[in-house]
């Protein structure tokens, strides 16, 4: 890295290890080309999952696969690819499988999910690179400092909106960011960058949606008396909190549990549907489908 940040240090595939997804209409013989074109240029398959889905007509496929260390280069493996995809008119993506995802964590005052996040990270538990923090408060940058992430607070304000998007844009671009998770970021991202980052921007919601809104949403929890409380990863689009479902799970909730309780169990529960979120989409194990998602494992 140039930017004299000590990156951890992530488990490596051996070289040649590649993951193809792709998504096209459903018809016989998807299966048949793809892994003939990889037997042709002797890969071999080391995980292959696919999905059939009746209600769109699409079909979606996840493969692994080893090359050999005298065959093509990558840009040699996106060519036979785009030779198969052409034919199905496939919408598809290959990358290294040991390529870590460019990763910009956004964040506002809550801190557990971003320290839950980052300790993941460090322990080279998530395949990525994560390369700043930007908040629109300056309060977590001492975390920020711990792990040796550059950290950028960018304040937003009705009248200065748009101006703190043309500097997230910016950092965007200057670190090449594949992915943004926004760990409890609490500013609602404009339509047009919605739009623009569509399916590369990862938010997690306090509750199972629709859920719970508003302020101090565990404790209007605690208030009607409810026996599990949970949250959602979804991926962001210009309809709030109305984007495809990534994860979710629950925590169970009983009466002895009053309001803080329902906070520390919400927080732990949020981290760690977020987490899961993030590291499957830094394995390339999520395809959008339509308003949904196809998560393979």
């Amino acid at each position: 890295m140039t930017d004299g940040v000590e990156r951890p240090q992530h488990r490596q595939d051996e070289v040649g290890n590649l993951v193809l997804t792709l998504s096209c209409p459903d018809r016989p013989g998807i299966v048949a080309a793809v892994s003939q074109r990889l037997f042709e240029h002797r890969a071999n398959i080391e995980e292959s999952q696919q999905f059939s889905d009746h209600r769109t007509g699409r079909y979606f496929m996840r493969v692994r696969f080893a090359t050999p260390p005298d065959g093509l280069d990558l840009d040699g493996w996106r060519e036979q690819v785009a030779a198969v995809a052409a034919e199905f008119d496939m919408t598809w993506e290959l990358r290294p499988a040991a390529t870590a995802y460019r990763v910009l964590v956004m964040v506002s005052r809550f801190g557990h999910v971003l320290n839950d996040l980052l300790f993941r990270w460090k322990s080279g538990q998530v395949n990525a690179d994560i390369v700043g923090i930007v908040s629109n408060h300056p309060d977590l940058e001492p975390m920020a400092r711990s792990y040796g992430i550059p950290f950028h607070h960018i304040p937003v304000t009705r009248e200065t909106k748009t101006e703190a998007e043309a500097q997230l844009r910016e950092v965007v671009a200057a670190h090449d960011v594949e992915l943004i998770a926004l760990a409890r970021y609490m500013q609602v991202l404009s339509d047009d960058l919605c739009r623009d980052l569509g399916g590369r921007v990862i938010n997690i919601h306090h509750s199972f949606l629709p859920s719970f809104k508003g302020a101090r949403p565990y404790h209007q929890a605690y208030a009607r008396g409810v026996k599990v409380i949970g949250a959602t990863a979804h991926y962001v689009t210009a309809d709030l909190d109305e984007g495809p479902i990534i994860e979710q799970d629950i925590h169970r909730v009983d009466h002895r549990m009053d309001a803080e309780d329902l906070v520390a169990a919400g927080e732990e529960v949020e981290s760690r549907v977020f987490a899961r979120a993030v590291t499957w989409h830094c394995e390339s194990r999520i395809i959008l489908n339509v308003d949904r998602t196809v998560v393979f494992s």
